[in-house]
């Protein structure tokens, strides 16, 4: 093995290693979490209501993502489900950016799609994002859901939804891989739920 190839090998560890061993701190601090949080999205879903999501850069790919599990399928034939990224619509992004200002870009969709008992799931690693913070402000006043994915400290969205997963990191690479594996155990509950 030649020298890069040592180097190569030995960062490939690290990194993996590195996070599982976030996953399994995030599991033993935020498991009654991400109990909670499946619940009411399996709750929302029981009652005909909508999962929203949104987030900024890697955390908008993770809104799509997760939204394209629960229309499509995770592991089970199924129903489609009724998820929507907010992230996606680059004509709905531009217009409000434009109108309104980017930080409305996500609150100005809950606003125009959210109804009382869906669910909004904002996705920031910093919990400082100004656009996700108005989303949840917006299903607040609606009598919506909120549900925020973040990282250690939680930052300002804490504050501003009922159930909020706290990644224990401040490594944003770390804390997405984090979140979307959460998604994948709330999706494999969800289906177990509505399927069986």
């Amino acid at each position: 093995m030649d020298e890069r190839n040592e180097a190569y090998t030995r960062w490939a560890i690290e990194e993996i290693e590195a996070s599982i061993d976030l996953k399994r701190r995030t599991l033993e601090s935020q498991l009654p979490v991400i109990v909670a949080i499946a619940e009411r999205i399996v709750d929302t879903f029981q009652r005909g209501g909508k999962v929203l999501l949104c987030g900024n850069g890697g955390s908008a790919a993770d809104a799509q993502h997760i939204a394209a599990e629960f229309v499509s399928r995770f592991r089970r034939e199924r129903r489609g489900l009724p998820a929507i990224a907010l992230t996606t619509d680059t004509s709905i992004l531009t217009a409000i950016g434009n109108d309104y200002g980017y930080e409305r870009v996500f609150a100005r969709q809950v606003e125009a799609l959210g109804q009382p008992g869906d669910v909004v799931v904002g996705i920031s690693t910093s919990g400082a994002s100004a656009s996700v913070l108005a989303a949840m402000r917006a299903a607040r006043e609606r009598g919506m859901t909120t549900i925020g994915l973040t990282g250690a400290t939680g930052g300002l969205l804490v504050g501003h939804v009922d159930v909020c997963l706290c990644v224990p990191s401040q490594n944003t690479a770390r804390i997405q891989e984090v979140h979307i594996t959460v998604a994948h155990v709330v999706c494999e509950i969800v289906e177990r739920t509505l399927v069986s």
